[in-house]
Order: structure tokens, then C-alpha cells, then sequence
């Protein structure tokens, strides 16, 4: 007897099982880069609204948003920020990514270079091969921060005080929580300053003291009491922080200036009323005599050139070869910067 029933035909509801959970995925993550861009977009309007409360100026045109499916890109065309001490940066365009599945972690970038105004010193443009800033850690107390400057060039604008540097291979400075002991502390910051293959103005401080070659600095540092850093008021940032005693300890630092190479050693430098740096820093130099000999030879006239050149015969005296390595004591006080009895330059200032 013969079985004429049909063959048995198995379900496909097992082929389209992964393309249904793919589909779920996928409006799952679409539903969550939406929520990430609009939390993005009212927390920066937030943002700019507490700064504008506080006396700031914060202009954008409208955000564009992209970046799906794996990235939030907000880009912020005709950017402008103006702190009330009069500084500000501006951008034809400043542009912010993160990885949608790491929203914590943002760099921005400003595609077209920067406008910085310096208060009362007039502006500058900074154009380069990248000029970007990235942040790490928004959920800390205090996020790893990074600014990099890749190949700069520094143009003032007319009728602005001349800039120290003309250009750089990099300006870089780095923030993070400083550990002590194995242990976070609760206020300070660990920063990290370099300047890499900088040359200076024509005639300016800068090109005599690396004798018309290149100068390189980096300097570490840790930064006490980091929560009473205030934008706000006239003064600037560093105003409030160093009214509450604020300071810059452990402070360590190389630099080479044309021929001439240095070591620098502090334990504590902190500024006075008027912004001005106050301290004490030790040097080990060799062949300082070069640097502070063009340093005296520079048409700038910030640059006590009597001071300079006490100093530079004080530095030649001491290394009677011009071979050897020579300690030196550099002075912030009153508002000068003093190498032995002679004043050479104003004083740093950090507002």
C-alpha cells in the first residue's frame, strides 16, 4: 500500500528568529542615541545658561547632531565665549564627539583654528594642524583633561600686543586627579605643561633667549585646592583660588633654550593679589650664559635689558668657560622676576 501524504514542511520561523532579534537591537540602540543626542543638546543649553547667569557671553548658532549609529557629533557653527574678565575664544566652528557607548569620555575639536582674546592684550588666531581638547572621567570629581595643539601658529591681530611665540610643534597640558599614597586626593590636580620646538617673535624675548633657535619647556606641577578655581568676576579663573591661599607645589620642569639646558625645582609657588607669580625656583643650567646674554639682547620691552645683562655676567662669572653646569636661584617677587640681585622681566602672571 503506498503513502501518498505530502511531505512534512518544516517552520522558518527559525531563519527570520535573528533578523527580528537584529531588528529589536537595532531600535533599541536607534531609541538610546536619541536619548544620548537630546540629553547632549538641553545639558549644553543648561550649561550656557548658568554661565550667561554668571556674566558670561555664550553664543552658537543653531547644533547640528549626527553620528548614528556609533558616535554623538554635535557641531557648534560661529562659536563664542566670552569670560567677564574680558578673555574669550571664538571658532568658526567647534565640533564635540564621543562614542555613544562611552558618553563619558568627548573631544572637541575646532576644525578651522581658534580666536583668542586676551583681555585688554587684544586677540590672536591660532591656526594649526589640529587644535583639539579632549575630556575623560565627566562622572569624577575632577575629569583627566587634554589640550593639544599639533604644528600651531600664532598670529596677532592688528593693533594686539605681540604674542611670546610665532610657533610650535606643540603646545600640550594635561590634567588629571592627583593620587598621593596610592590614594585620590579629594582637591588637588596633578598638571603637566610642555612646549615643544617653540620659536619666538623676531626681536622678541623668546628668539634672543633661545638665540634665534628653538625652545622646548615642560613643567609638572601640582595644583592645591582645585575647587575654589572660579570663572566668575573680573579677575579670571585663578582669582577666587588664590584669594582662599591657593598654591603650586612640587613643581618640576626641563628646558632647553638654543644651546642652553636647564633643570627646575620648587616646592611651593603661589600668586599674589595683583595675579602676579611669587616664589622661589632652583636651577641647574648649562651654558646659561648664551640664553640671558640674548635674552638682554632682545628688543622687547617688557625685558629689563640692565637687569639682563647683570645677570648674564653674574651667569658668565660663575662658569667662567661657558662649558659648565651652574646653580641658579630664580625669584618671583613684587611683581619681578629676579635671577640673583638682578631683575630681568615681570614676573609670571595668571590673571
Amino acid at each position: 500500500m503506498t503513502d501518498n501524504a505530502p511531505p512534512k514542511r518544516h517552520s522558518r520561523k527559525g531563519l527570520y528568529a535573528p533578523f527580528i532579534l537584529l531588528l529589536i537591537v537595532l531600535a533599541g540602540w536607534t531609541a538610546w542615541w536619541f536619548f544620548l543626542t537630546r540629553q547632549v543638546e538641553t545639558r549644553l543649553e543648561a550649561q550656557a545658561q548658568r554661565l550667561r547667569d554668571g556674566g558670561w557671553t555664550i553664543d552658537y548658532a543653531d547644533p547640528a547632531i549626527s553620528g548614528w549609529p556609533f558616535r554623538a557629533r554635535v557641531a557648534l557653527p560661529h562659536a563664542s565665549i566670552t569670560a567677564p574678565s574680558g578673555h574669550a575664544v571664538a571658532a568658526p566652528e567647534l565640533v564635540a564627539e564621543a562614542n555613544a557607548y562611552q558618553p563619558t569620555k568627548w573631544v572637541v575639536i575646532a576644525p578651522d583654528g581658534l580666536t583668542v582674546t586676551r583681555a585688554a592684550k587684544g586677540k590672536v588666531n591660532v591656526r594649526g594642524d589640529a587644535v583639539r581638547m579632549s575630556v575623560h572621567g565627566l562622572d569624577q570629581r575632577w575629569p583627566n583633561l587634554a589640550i593639544e595643539l599639533v604644528n600651531p601658529v600664532f598670529t596677532p591681530h592688528p593693533g594686539a600686543e605681540p604674542f611670546p611665540i610665532a610657533r610650535a610643534a606643540r603646545v600640550e597640558l594635561y590634567s588629571r586627579p592627583h593620587i598621593a599614597g596610592g590614594v585620590t586626593a579629594a582637591d588637588d590636580v596633578d598638571v603637566l605643561f610642555r612646549l615643544i620646538d617653540a620659536q619666538g617673535r623676531p626681536a622678541g624675548p623668546v628668539e634672543g633667549f633661545a638665540q634665534q633657535g628653538r625652545l622646548t619647556l615642560q613643567i609638572e606641577t601640582v595644583l592645591e585646592d582645585a575647587s575654589r578655581l572660579r570663572a566668575s568676576g573680573n579677575d579670571g579663573l585663578f582669582a577666587a583660588w588664590t584669594r582662599a591661599g591657593g598654591r603650586f607645589t612640587q613643581i618640576r620642569g626641563e628646558m632647553s633654550a638654543g644651546q642652553s639646558r636647564a633643570t627646575l625645582a620648587s616646592d611651593e609657588l603661589r600668586a599674589q593679589a595683583d595675579g602676579r607669580i611669587a616664589g622661589e625656583v632652583a636651577l641647574k643650567a648649562e651654558q646659561p650664559l648664551r640664553a640671558i646674554a640674548g635674552l638682554a639682547r632682545s628688543g622687547e620691552g617688557t625685558v629689563n635689558r640692565l637687569g639682563a645683562t647683570g645677570a648674564a655676567a653674574a651667569a658668565g662669572a660663575a662658569d667662567a668657560t661657558g662649558q659648565g653646569d651652574v646653580q641658579l636661584t630664580l625669584l618671583f617677587r613684587d611683581g619681578r622676576t629676579w635671577l640673583g640681585p638682578f631683575p630681568i622681566a615681570p614676573a609670571p602672571k595668571l590673571f
